[in-house]
């Protein structure tokens, strides 16, 4: 199994390293508003809210991905 350094490299090369929520569902496949912020407020996948918007490091993306559900 790559490591996470080499998996960042790999993954997601498209998307910036902090991403809104539009942009995490998209990564996860197109999963609804629903499940994204669920997911999010059941600190699944780490964030930080800014305002009225989450603000999710990409990293944590991969994280979650790469975890065993």
């Amino acid at each position: 199994m790559p490591d996470m350094k080499e998996t960042y490299t790999l993954m997601f090369t498209d998307y910036p390293d902090i991403v809104n929520l539009d942009q995490m569902r998209k990564m996860l496949g197109g999963i609804s508003n629903t499940l994204a912020y669920r997911m999010l407020r059941e600190k699944k996948i780490k964030s930080k809210k800014v305002g009225r918007e989450y603000k999710i490091p990409k990293v944590n993306v991969i994280k979650y991905m790469m975890t065993e559900q």
